[in-house]
């Protein structure tokens, strides 16, 4: 053959095996079996191994799995992964509908009604109709890049159908999830070989598609569902049923248990038959997701601060079971959260065995006079945390005394302090329970940004003790960090190099790194525009720091409480002699000084030259605010790529309206004044 001839033969056999791929794991509906398919799958590998010049990386022979990676990168995403407000009861459902319904000046709203898989949440990006990346959720705005992972994952496709309608790029939203029989397979292999067996489908889902090494990954039993158009070149569709039709039309595996709802009635009829037919279905799903359906309705009621005002999730009733309480601990979690935990008799509960379960604090445990020896019905709430919903009176028992929170912290010995409902160690960053979490969030962004210091490279450092407080970060050495997996010579001096880089910092980043409860990034800005040191902070009673606007009662306890802790005063001590210099006030310079002090910036279209996030901290640095609604308060409107109808708005409303470039230029001259 020539070669003509035989790019068009691998031409034919990826798009027919691609065909086959999109019937099968997306429709549903196969039209040949598996043993032609695997006739077709062996003709191609054959030709490409004839042909390796002609290997491309959207063939479906590139789902193998890749050399494993070093560590998973960090990746922005192109628009925030949001999470959703979850609601349980009818009588919430039909408030949603009527806010909706005053916000939008309307008597009648469609709903877009689907299923809420129990997966992880996963970017996907397409360029010219070819995967190109993908990435986990994160935070939000942040998250792991696990492209090659993805790649062996058969229901995504790695190439479009119907080229001529889609878009040259493409953001979607999807959930990767385990079918239930391929998840109690997979836990029997893993049982019969001696290892420890994932505690849900979920669970089995996130270590798989995180794998380092993707030839795991590959073995998984691993599927995809797309469920939402995050960003496109061209105009998005007018509603999001449309999108989810025109996601099909590419070969996207969408829901196909789904209804469009004229109105919210219908929203809960669909509600009631999804969870009648809950335990047949072949995936898990915790509850159904509504969302309104127009897009520009969608953009005029807006976003809040972690999720969209225009989308809901409508859960399930947990499912319980009834076993007894052997034992009660105490749980400290990364944040210094003391968690009452019960130690239970071992139940099965939706098919997943339960041993422990949240009793959440020491006022529910009150409330529900749970103790030890107690019969108790358990829940899965959200059918993945296992919960105590109530106690079961047995006549006759003979009860244990009730259960009370300790007084120092069970890990350190710290003191407990309360906070509203929960208890917590006061010992912050010198508690072995919480030191890996305040080690990550001590080197984070918006702290000392510390870059190579993430999840996986702190655990080794606190596991083979090399870091026993914040303080020893600043004594590592080339030989103690070459040690550890993923490290070589370049590396260590990449990490060594960033740490020393982070000695000198600002008073709101050292004290954001600090990690106190109910001290955020907001908040660590005002106290030091306020305070001239760290020392006039740490020095400060709750009077005097309630005579800021911005902190009340809470925020001024917390402070007091870790300011007053021996510990806490130490490590700081520690840190500052490893050479670490706090210099005062913000750190970009006096806000106050900026003409744009007090002003307003809505965002609306895509960026080029940021991303959201680096956006909002320009706007920050300079004294001002970012906001997701455009009002007559709005000082300027910033217009990118495909802007939205905030656009329209600030139009009406006279609003000042901003290039990207404009932007840049503005926010970019009032930052040299500043610093």
């Amino acid at each position: 053959m020539t070669h003509a001839d035989i790019l068009a033969k691998l031409t034919a056999l990826k798009d027919e095996i691609r065909r086959h791929d999109n019937l099968y794991y997306a429709k549903d509906r196969p039209e040949i079996s598996d043993t032609e398919y695997d006739r077709l799958f062996r003709e191609l590998i054959d030709l490409e191994r004839q042909h390796p010049e002609l290997v491309t990386p959207d063939s479906p022979t590139q789902r193998v799995g890749a050399p494993p990676l070093e560590s998973l990168t960090k990746v922005p995403h192109e628009q925030p992964m949001l999470s959703l407000d979850s609601i349980v009861d009818q009588e919430e459902v039909q408030a949603f509908d009527q806010r909706m319904k005053r916000e939008l000046e309307t008597q009648s709203i469609e709903y877009s009604a689907e299923p809420k898989f129990d997966g992880l949440s996963v970017e996907l990006v397409y360029d010219h109709g070819i995967f190109t990346r993908g990435a986990t959720r994160g935070d939000g705005t942040t998250g792991e890049d696990v492209t090659v992972n993805l790649r062996t994952i058969r229901s995504l496709p790695l190439q479009l159908h119907a080229k001529p309608g889609i878009p040259d790029h493409l953001v979607v939203r999807g959930e990767v999830y385990m079918p239930l029989d391929d998840f109690q397979a997979l836990n029997r292999r893993i049982t019969e070989r001696g290892d420890d067996a994932f505690a849900n489908p979920r669970n089995a889902a996130s270590g798989s598609l995180r794998q380092l090494d993707s030839t795991i990954t590959a073995t998984r039993p691993l599927v995809v569902t797309c469920y939402e158009i995050m960003a496109q070149s061209s105009p998005v569709p007018p509603t999001h049923w449309d999108e989810l039709e025109r996601m099909a039309h590419w070969g996207l595996p969408v829901p196909t248990h789904r209804r469009l709802c004229a109105s919210i009635d219908e929203v809960m009829d669909f509600h009631r038959e999804t969870e009648s037919i809950r335990d047949q279905l072949p995936y898990e799903i915790d509850g159904v997701v509504v969302k309104v359906n127009r897009r520009d309705w969608q953009d005029r009621l807006g976003m809040k601060s972690r999720s969209p005002r225009w989308a809901i999730a409508y859960k399930f009733t947990p499912r319980k079971e009834i076993t007894v309480v052997q034992d009660i601990a105490v749980s400290v979690g990364r944040t210094g959260t003391l968690t009452p935990v019960a130690l239970l008799k071992p139940v099965e509960v939706g098919g997943v065995t339960i041993s422990r379960a949240t009793l959440h604090n020491a006022d529910e445990v009150a409330r529900k006079d749970i103790r030890i020896g107690d019969t108790v019905k358990v829940e899965r709430a959200g059918d993945v945390i296992p919960a105590i919903a109530e106690r079961v009176p047995i006549p006759g028992e003979q009860r244990q005394a009730p259960f009370c929170m300790p007084d120092h912290c069970p890990v350190c010995g710290s003191s407990v302090a309360r906070e509203g409902a929960y208890f917590y160690c006061t010992g912050q960053s010198v508690c072995g329970a919480q030191l890996k979490g305040a080690i990550e969030h001590f080197a984070s962004k918006h702290a000392l940004n510390i870059e190579g210091l993430g999840k996986k490279t702190v655990a080794q450092l606190v596991d083979e003790g090399l870091v026993k407080s914040l303080a020893d970060l600043y004594r590592l050495s080339k030989d103690d960090l070459i040690t550890l997996d993923g490290f070589a010579d370049r590396s260590a001096t990449l990490l060594l190099e960033s740490i020393a880089g982070s000695k000198t910092v600002s008073l709101d980043r050292f004290l954001m790194g600090l990690g106190i409860r109910q001290v955020g990034q907001h908040i660590a800005k005002v106290l030091a525009r306020e305070f001239k040191s760290l020392d006039e902070i740490m020095s400060a009673d709750r009077e005097r720091l309630q005579q800021i606007r911005e902190i009340g009662p809470e925020i001024s306890d917390s402070l007091v409480a870790y300011c007053s802790e021996p510990r806490n005063r130490e490590v700081i001590a520690q840190l500052q002699e490893s050479g670490v210099q706090i210099t005062p006030g913000l750190a970009m310079g006096n806000r106050a000084t900026s003409p744009l002090a007090g002003k307003t910036f809505v965002f609306t279209g895509g960026l080029d030259r940021f991303t959201r996030d680096e956006a909002q901290r320009a706007v920050e640095t300079v004294g001002a605010r970012v906001s997701s609604s455009v009002s007559k308060k709005t000082s300027y409107v910033v217009a990118g790529r495909d802007p939205g109808s905030k656009l329209e708005q600030a139009k009406t409303l006279g609003v000042t309206i901003l290039t990207e470039q404009e932007f840049a230029s503005l926010i970019g001259e009032e930052g040299k004044k500043l610093s």
